[in-house]
């Protein structure tokens, strides 16, 4: 069947949106209205993602009739309060209604009706529209590559009694995606953590990984481990790059403090060399155990351990949400590390800057709070 091109109609809208609400590809969605997948996904683009709102008469608005028995009225020399009673509403409703559409010699039913139309149109200038302190200041922390909750929980923690500094994630996700809406630079979508053409939902996928001999299995591992309530426990793994490059990223579980590791490559022996080293540079007694995944790289953890004295332990096959800091981790690394990114060249000083850069970001899960203010505050408490 040949495919259209041209204008939706405002059936083919609506089904839509209802189908891409619920998760359907756009592709599925151009197929079943029998149009083409360019104008199914530019339809899509023009709101960001975000279906449109669809302009509907209040129930308690005048309706056209009634703005011609005003008008009218009007011309005949009829007062608000007789209007009002003819037309079984309140006199207030009427005398505004006249007061803001010109007053009772310049009333026009059609124009009014106009008017009221466009009063209501939606969406109204947000805040970031009309507030250019807080605009300028999303828009240099989005430039610093904070998330849209970030910038939003930090708000309402800096600014607690300034309500016109708060606003919500969404808001600001609809600036960035909305374009028609001209409050921030399309740039700025670059910085965020998953970039997209469009506000859209996000599905992941494990993946199964082998054997590791004399591994310790995760459900071994000190029940005190599990609440987070202490320091000194971390999760580990690998964030590949292209050809195969890799660096290594550990988590603190307790302050998700991050610390980044130059890796040669992903053999064994180049991984736990790195984390060997990198253990060495954390303070004091603050790495006790390491949890990672299922990898080889980790074939002579019993060499690491008995160099740092850090025990580790396996997650079960198949179940990275064990390691749920570190995949949250490795996912704001993409910002810097897009898939695809060759590795290799990246050196030990550049992975400490975009570390810092982390640690000094709040994080949600933190009450935004940054990692590296929660981890200083539990090292001064135990000692």
């Amino acid at each position: 069947m040949a495919t259209r091109r041209y204008r939706l109609t405002p059936t083919e809208q609506r089904t839509l949106w209802a189908q891409f609400k619920a998760g359907t590809t756009m592709a599925r969605i151009a197929d079943g209205l029998g149009r083409h997948p360019g104008t199914v996904q530019n339809a899509i683009r023009a709101h960001g993602g975000y279906t449109p709102a669809v302009p509907h008469r209040a129930t308690t608005a005048l309706t056209p009739d009634e703005r011609e028995v005003i008008s009218r009225g009007l011309a005949d020399g009829q007062s608000a309060r007789a209007l009002a009673r003819a037309l079984n509403r309140a006199p207030s409703t009427v005398t505004r209604e006249i007061a803001r559409n010109g007053g009772p010699s310049r009333y026009r039913a059609v124009a009014a009706e106009a008017a009221a139309w466009q009063r209501a149109a939606r969406p109204q200038p947000c805040r970031l529209a009309t507030h250019g302190p807080l605009r300028r200041l999303v828009a240099a922390k989005l430039a610093a590559q904070w998330s849209p909750a970030q910038i939003t929980g930090w708000l309402r923690r800096t600014y607690p009694t300034e309500n016109a500094f708060h606003v919500s994630h969404e808001t600001i996700y609809r600036s960035l995606f909305v374009q028609a809406r001209g409050v921030l630079k399309k740039e700025l979508v670059a910085h965020l953590r998953c970039v997209r053409a469009h506000r859209g939902a996000k599905t992941t996928a494990g993946d199964a990984r082998g054997q590791i001999k004399d591994a310790v299995a995760i459900s071994e591992r000190p029940a005190a481990i599990e609440d987070r309530a202490l320091p000194g426990h971390w999760e580990g793994d690998l964030l590949m790059g292209l050809g195969q490059s890799v660096i290594a990223t550990l988590v603190e579980r307790h302050s998700r403090y991050v610390h980044l590791v130059q890796v040669p490559s992903k053999a064994t022996q180049d991984v736990v060399d790195a984390l060997i080293r990198e253990v060495a540079r954390v303070p004091g007694q603050l790495m006790t155990t390491l949890t990672w995944d299922r990898g080889h790289e980790m074939q002579q953890h019993r060499r690491f351990s008995v160099a740092t004295n850090v025990a580790v332990y396996f997650c079960d096959p198949r179940s990275p949400w064990q390691r749920g800091s570190n995949e949250n981790t490795n996912g704001l690394l993409r910002q810097y590390f897009p898939k695809g990114t060759d590795l290799r060249g990246v050196t030990q000083r550049e992975l400490d800057q975009i570390a810092r850069r982390l640690n000094t970001r709040p994080r949600k899960t933190l009450d935004f709070q940054t990692p590296a203010v929660v981890l200083a505050h539990a090292v001064a408490l135990t000692g």
